[in-house]
């Protein structure tokens, strides 16, 4: 993957990587809330563009993605420019699995999905997920200047998303000593940039750091296996409808928590990042000071959905630094839908 980051970069170098893949007609996806940006970025293509596609909705629909891939073979795409968040460059990615035609990603979010082989799909009530070297975006163009008008709320949750990745790398059975370094600074990166775009939401700098900090957690989740934390909002966003960042924002804390005594590495790494000697209750704290969402039913989550979602969660193998039964499962997502104060779980067989 090649890299560019620099101010202005959406619209003075994606045309440079189009040319640089050789490509000679892209297919622009957005959704619909950038597609102000998609159109801007499409213009600077020129004749390079084979026009704008903005329907990337949250969660990349199955119909979504068929419907984005019947307009990249109509229009005879050679190539696909993703423009926006983790639900514009999930579509991008659903069009280069299903047609291999290379991905350009140029975020406008925190997500990091553009920086991951993982594609997600929802399907019947279902999301799922998988990996593939085909919907790893060829080249990356990071513009600390889409981010300036990103809401500041969007922003908070964006980034505790990333934040997310970042937690679950840590303690991942594939991790590395390179990859706890980079979870480590990108947590350390975003968290200390999310109260100063808070406070100027403005300031590129600041929104720079925020972009260095997405990137790197982004690396880390495409480097290892997700966990607990993934499987929960998956079924969540897939099954109930919630939304995605505000989602990972809300569980992180109390998916951390239930994890912690068997993940002490990963804790003291986290601690360190984040200045404190309780990383879950230090990011519960971040985002409620920040105004994003702590609960579960704040995001409109049924309380009698709790035990189908366990259940569901439980069905399915996933590596985890604890055994999750659907009780346990149970337990975390009650404590989310309350939104209380998380505390660290006991367990008799740390690893």
């Amino acid at each position: 993957m090649r890299v560019v980051f620099r101010p202005g970069a959406s619209v003075t170098a994606t045309a440079g990587e189009v040319e640089r893949l050789g490509l000679r007609r892209v297919l622009v996806v957005s959704g619909a809330r950038g597609a102000d940006t998609a159109r801007a970025v499409a213009d600077s293509l020129g004749d390079l563009c084979a026009g704008v596609h903005a329907e990337a909705r949250m969660h990349v629909p199955a119909e979504v993605a068929d419907r984005a891939v019947q307009v990249a073979r109509e229009r005879g795409a050679d190539g696909c420019v993703a423009v926006g968040g983790g639900s514009a460059i999930g579509l991008g990615k659903a069009i280069a699995l299903r047609t291999g035609l290379p991905l350009i990603a140029v975020p406008s979010t925190y997500s990091g999905s553009e920086a991951t082989p993982v594609w997600g799909l929802t399907e019947h009530g279902a999301k799922r997920t998988g990996r593939d070297p085909s919907v790893l975006p060829r080249s990356v163009v990071y513009d600390p200047e889409l981010t300036l008008s990103l809401p500041v709320p969007l922003s908070v949750t964006s980034g505790v998303n990333a934040v997310a990745h970042a937690v679950e790398a840590l303690y991942a059975p594939d991790t590395s000593p390179l990859i706890a370094l980079m979870a480590e600074e990108g947590v350390r990166a975003m968290t200390s940039a999310l109260p100063e775009i808070a406070a100027e939401p403005t300031d590129p700098e600041v929104r720079s750091r925020a972009l260095y900090g997405a990137w790197l957690c982004g690396s880390c989740l495409g480097a290892t296996t997700m966990g607990l934390h993934h499987k929960l909002c998956h079924v969540l966003g897939g099954t109930f409808g919630l939304p995605h960042a505000e989602t990972h924002t809300v569980v992180l804390p109390y998916a951390l928590a239930f994890n912690a005594p068997a993940a002490p590495a990963a804790v003291r790494a986290l601690n360190r990042a984040l200045g404190t000697d309780d990383a879950p209750h230090a990011l519960w704290t971040l985002a409620g000071d920040l105004g994003a969402p702590r609960s579960l039913a704040g995001l409109g989550l049924a309380r009698p959905d709790l035990k189908a979602a366990a259940e569901l969660v439980a069905q399915q193998a996933y590596a985890n630094p604890r055994p999750v039964t659907a009780e346990d499962a149970l337990t975390v997502l009650e404590a989310a839908y309350v939104g209380s104060a998380p505390r660290v779980a006991a367990t008799s067989s740390p690893s």
